[in-house]
């Protein structure tokens, strides 16, 4: 008699291993928030003032700081990133993810040093620059790591870790500056800056305990290595057939991709149906800097200051957004985990950010009174954060890393994160002669710009982005193959996971003709569509 089905674990805690290594190597992420936090905070802080900024008395604390100036120590760091995500595809071809993350903690290392111990412009700028190409290979390829390591139904929270660690090191950040903005020595800016050595020196340890990408490691030919290192991420979680059915789906999308492709390169990204997957990846990155979001990370403290609000209250609801913002990345995880696909969440969050920063301007060009107009200000700013990194913040990248392939995933993710950055360095250089009051003065008016970019990205999920929920990178890569339209890719039936099973039934040579199919619990874990 037929034992009766059991569904297998699909839970995050039958998952923990593979939880543990993505929450290991995610937290290169936390680099990226604790430095948003703190640059935006510092622009605002006396003590940093004194030194870097001039004598003012008609600014708060008596001190402001020169656009040009703010412009750079804000965009360097972007254009930094840029540069050297834009080689991150060559870097990870030969090197691997591993190699690209310890290199970025060196860099890291040095440009903090850099930037606390001068007092020279020139200086700051070098370790601007130096953090942001550091900044460019932890984004880059920890993102690609969580992609590549997670199993279909949890790859979006794997790869959402992003933002989840991005937040606590933005409540970080606010916290430290916010702690620190009433010295007027240079311990002022130092402390604040000296935390960025916090996350290099606990991802140069933990990495000695991460395997390395078994897709990387597959495609590179490593066989033994790349199936050594499956066995770590799953643990426990899969029983014999389940993990035999993923290793073998795995090699058999990967031996495809080589058998399509006649080279691998940059130029790739262009041919063919990898042409629509890479502008794909381009566009949903570059909506991060389209829903104004580097805007409000790297200016909002300075930016309520110049509004009205008095800098001890910028601070206090810088502190209050950074929360905010860390409870809506678990709302979104778990909208996108048990809820709806990422291209819904994507889609409500262009909505909300839109109209937060239409309400935000609105109410500056009605000319209320000006305790109504901080009000405005403060809330809209607030619910914007929270909507940011519930849906568009957290949703963009599982996006971005599962819409291309595996052979160009390094070449085409690092390729659109370096354009994210560069759209990031453009908001960042040009955001100031927008608000700053001796240039155009337009104050909360700029969010009209961003209300009409928002809405712009909304038309964009609409008619671009298909939803690629509880699919495996595999079957993704054969939803392209087909050229199908977004309407379609929700409801086509993929037919490599049944490959890949007859080709486990195959191997298993000398058992009885009932323990030849594979178990019917296995083909359930596969298709359910549960992420």
């Amino acid at each position: 008699m037929a034992s009766k089905i059991q569904l297998p674990e699909t839970s995050l805690w039958s998952n923990k291993k593979c939880l543990a290594i993505c929450l290991v190597v995610s937290v290169a992420s936390m680099q990226y928030g604790l430095d948003s936090a703190i640059i935006a905070s510092l622009q605002a802080t006396p003590g940093f003032l004194a030194v870097f900024g001039y004598p003012d008395p008609n600014s708060p604390g008596g001190y402001a700081i020169e656009s040009t100036f703010q412009s750079l120590i804000g965009s360097l760091l972007t254009l930094g990133a840029f540069l050297s995500s834009l080689v991150a595809g060559a870097f990870a071809h030969f090197f691997g993810r591993k190699s690209a993350l310890w290199l970025a903690c060196l860099f890291n290392f040095v440009a903090c040093a850099i930037q606390i111990s001068s007092t020279e412009k020139g200086a700051i700028y070098v370790g601007r620059l130096l953090l942001g190409i550091s900044n460019g290979f932890l984004v880059t390829f920890s993102n690609i790591y969580c992609a590549e390591a997670a199993p279909a139904h949890l790859r979006a929270v794997m790869v959402a870790l992003f933002s989840e660690w991005v937040n606590v090191g933005s409540i970080i950040g606010a916290a430290v500056s916010n702690a620190t903005q009433t010295r007027l020595d240079k311990a002022s800016y130092q402390i604040p800056v000296g935390t960025l050595f916090i996350v290099p020196f606990l991802l140069t340890i933990g990495l000695f305990f991460v395997p390395e990408s078994p897709r990387y490691l597959l495609y590179r030919g490593r066989m033994e290595a790349a199936r050594k290192s499956l066995k770590t991420l799953r643990g426990g979680s899969l029983q014999h057939d389940e993990f035999e059915l993923e290793w073998t789906e795995m090699v058999k999308g990967i031996e495809e991709e080589k058998r399509n492709a006649r080279t691998v390169g940059p130029l790739d990204m262009f041919r063919g149906t990898d042409l629509r997957r890479t502008l794909l990846c381009y566009g949903v990155l570059a909506t991060q800097a389209g829903a104004g979001s580097w805007f409000l990370i790297s200016y909002a403290v300075y930016f309520m200051i110049v509004s009205g609000v008095t800098v001890a209250d910028s601070f206090r609801y810088s502190v209050m957004n950074t929360c905010l913002g860390f409870i809506g990345v678990n709302c979104g995880i778990y909208a996108m985990r048990h809820l709806v696909g990422r291209r819904t969440i994507l889609m409500f969050g262009a909505l909300i950010q839109g109209l937060c920063m239409l309400a935000m301007a609105i109410s500056a060009s009605v000319g209320a009174d000006p305790f109504t107009e901080r009000s405005c200000i403060i809330a809209f700013i607030a619910i914007y954060m929270f909507a940011y990194n519930a849906f568009v913040g957290d949703a963009t990248y599982p996006t971005a890393t599962e819409l291309v392939s595996t052979r160009l995933r390094s070449w085409s993710v690092g390729s659109s994160i370096s354009l994210g950055y560069f759209l990031a360095w453009l908001t960042g250089f040009c955001s100031p002669y927008f608000i700053n009051p001796e240039t155009l003065n337009w104050g909360p008016k700029y969010g009209y710009i961003w209300a009409g970019s928002n809405f712009l990205c909304l038309i964009f999920f609409y008619l671009f982005v298909p939803e690629t929920k509880g699919r495996t990178l595999e079957e993704i890569d054969e939803l392209f193959a087909n050229k199908l339209s977004v309407r379609d890719f929700k409801a086509f039936k993929t037919t490599i996971i049944d490959k890949a099973a007859k080709e486990v039934q195959n191997q298993r040579v000398g058992l009885s003709q009932k323990d030849l199919p594979v178990t019917e619990h296995t083909k359930i874990y596969w298709k359910m569509n549960i992420s």
